[in-house]
């Protein structure tokens, strides 16, 4: 039999029969559904006892990400999908630079709609995706099972460069995964369809990227408050979504905040700062570069309260 051939019995929580939906091809729809639903609901506390970790992990990615650093994500399949989804939306929603939070999907754009054969078996592939990763990164790899070979052969060469690494798993560690700083094990069990990974496991896996990332992002000041304040402008529904976070940050009128979107070139940060701090939008445009462009220092810098209270608001633009 050709290694192509080759069969793997893949034991772990993922592949059990679940109890609780043996006779889930019986039901009507509802019933069917209802069964579903119940499992994801045991899902976010399976993250949550998570959240030790997954802080250390964000603490260190801070770290190298403001020296410089790349953030990879490595995964096949649904994982792979996922991975590659939360690094596209960091871009529009923060302005982060795309260069710096990488998504390598085994098999590569192609394997992202449709499944490539075989690929995910490949662990010289995973080796090959991680040559660029350096000792300042951080390499993330997302593997349901905890097996997948592409995301370990990544994770090895990643953590032999000096990268700092993260296993990503709804499987217990075992013997081997010690290769990896941080293995994350989020305990979903067994899925409503045996080795359904997309299911339970795969939105564990969202939550951990999308919770990972966002507090990444929220650790690099992108936020202020609760608001996007380095959303991007691209389209109009995005330019209305800027307009409004700088209403509700400031409690100025629509009036005055276009004023000084008009007078920051349309900058979020700017045009916030220079409304709270009573001065204008190169004073503000230069406390914020003086500051990493952190609204709350830039303020503090200015002589302004860093506390203002954002003004609740039912208008921002949604998807």
């Amino acid at each position: 039999m050709s290694d192509a051939q080759a069969t793997v019995r893949v034991a772990t929580p993922t592949e059990r029969r679940n109890p609780r939906t043996l006779d889930i091809d019986t039901l009507p729809s509802f019933e069917v559904l209802q069964l579903l639903n119940d499992e994801d609901a045991l899902v976010a506390p399976a993250v949550r006892g998570t959240l030790p970790q997954l802080a250390r992990a964000v603490d260190v990615a801070v770290q190298r990400y403001e020296a410089g650093g790349i953030i990879h994500y490595f995964g096949a399949g649904t994982s792979g999908r996922l991975a590659t989804l939360d690094a596209a939306e960091l871009p529009p929603t923060f302005s982060a630079d795309p260069a710096r939070t990488v998504a390598h999907h085994a098999g590569g754009a192609a394997a992202f709609i449709r499944a490539v054969e075989n690929i995910e078996d490949e662990p010289a592939a995973g080796r090959e995706e991680a040559e660029d990763v350096t000792d300042k990164d951080v390499a993330v790899g997302v593997a349901a099972s905890g097996r997948t070979p592409f995301v370990i052969g990544a994770l090895e060469a990643a953590r032999e460069a000096g990268a700092y690494t993260v296993f990503v798993s709804s499987a217990p560690a075992r013997p081997g995964t010690d290769f990896v700083d941080e293995y994350i094990f989020v305990d979903t069990g067994p899925e409503a369809i045996a080795g359904s990974t997309r299911l339970k496991a795969g939105t564990a896996q969202k939550l951990v990227l999308n919770g990972s990332s966002t507090a990444l992002m929220i650790r690099l000041g992108k936020t202020y408050s609760k608001l996007m304040v380095d959303v991007t402008r691209h389209t109009a529904k995005l330019r209305g979504r800027v307009q409004v976070i700088v209403e509700e940050a400031t409690g100025a009128n629509e009036a005055e905040c276009r004023h000084a979107l008009d007078a920051a070139d349309g900058d979020t940060k700017t045009a916030i700062v220079s409304l709270l701090a009573d001065t204008d939008a190169t004073t503000a445009r230069v406390a914020l570069e003086a500051t990493n462009r952190r609204v709350r220092e830039a303020l503090v810098a200015l002589g302004a309260s860093p506390d203002h209270h954002p003004t609740p608001t039912d208008e921002v633009p949604m998807e």
